[in-house]
């Protein structure tokens, strides 16, 4: 039952499930499990490491996701060469031809998908509506669509309906905006100094009144916000995603082992649930970390199972 499955979501370190991770999966039972270039080979081999996932939860829609933007965020580029196909590549292609954009991107994103469902993955953490900024860290650079805020925002749109259109779900990601960071938070924490106003109609633009059911945190900090928690932790900003902003879908922390988030692990884990994420997600695959993130989760309550429901029936 999805009710007895705890709130995290976790990676695994390698192209099989060893012993030890199969009887973690059994005991600490994670909503869902992400893929990386890692555990990557070829299609028989995912496909067959897939199943191994949803027998054991017995349940062939246990959700499998992967991080597979295009361009330099690519996990199946084994499989598939996606290098030129970054956000910014069909971001300018929506700006000089839009009947062009409009055609090459259903057929990329339609190809997406088809090898997906082939690997049994069902959810994409894709769009990035993180806004392009020059001068800026390049973690954003061209894995944006564009500068301009209204662009992000309906291409964006275009994406959310065009995967679930072709039954893979999405996380909108970075909420509520990282193009304005200048450092890269895989390493250190960004702190953003811009004004409440000039977010709202900037940055934090391109998240509002999105149909997707998934967003991802940005571990960035915004001063004029919350001056001592990033979003992951941050209840101020939390908060402002829900009625500002108004995504009232599950949030998922973004890999909670970052070093942008300079607590333990578990402390990160806590921190996150307080501040009001529903799921916390970790990705190295680390067999100690991904246990004290299990513990540290709560089982996951009435209003994730609902959304799963929804989630379910988008893949169906």
């Amino acid at each position: 039952m999805v009710k007895k499955r705890r709130a995290f979501i976790c990676g695994i370190k390698g192209k099989n499930l060893t012993y030890k991770e199969k009887s973690f999966l059994k005991k600490y039972k994670p909503w869902g499990i992400i893929l990386f270039s890692r555990n990557i080979i070829s299609i028989k081999q995912v496909s067959k490491l897939v199943n191994n996932i949803k027998k054991i939860f017995k349940d062939d829609k246990y959700p499998i996701l992967i991080d597979e933007e295009g361009g330099r965020v690519s996990r199946l580029r084994t499989l598939i060469d996606n290098s030129i196909f970054t956000s910014e590549y069909f971001g300018n292609l929506y700006k000089t031809n839009k009947k062009k954009f409009y055609l090459y991107y259903e057929i990329y994103v339609k190809q997406i998908c088809y090898l997906l469902d082939i690997l049994g993955i069902n959810i994409n953490t894709v769009p990035v509506l993180d806004i392009k900024r020059l001068n800026y860290h390049k973690i954003i650079g061209d894995r944006s669509f564009s500068s301009d805020p209204r662009k992000v925002s309906k291409i964006g749109d275009i994406c959310i309906n065009l995967y679930n259109k072709y039954r893979i779900a999405t996380i909108i990601k970075h909420i509520p905006g990282h193009g304005l960071s200048k450092v890269d938070s895989h390493k250190k924490t960004p702190f953003i100094n811009k004004s409440l106003n000039y977010l709202i109609k900037r940055d934090f633009f391109p998240f509002k009144n999105k149909k997707s059911l998934f967003a991802m945190t940005a571990h960035v900090v915004f001063t004029k916000i919350d001056p001592h928690n990033s979003v992951t932790h941050s209840k101020k900003v939390i908060n402002l995603i829900r009625k500002k902003i108004g995504f009232k879908n599950i949030i998922i922390s973004d890999d909670i082992s970052m070093k942008a988030l300079n607590k333990s692990i578990s402390e990160n884990t806590r921190r996150a649930f307080v501040a009001g994420c529903n799921l916390v997600l970790h990705c190295n695959g680390d067999y100690k970390e991904m246990v004290l993130v299990a513990k540290n989760s709560p089982f996951i309550n009435k209003f994730i199972s609902k959304k799963t429901s929804q989630f379910k029936d988008i893949i169906s």
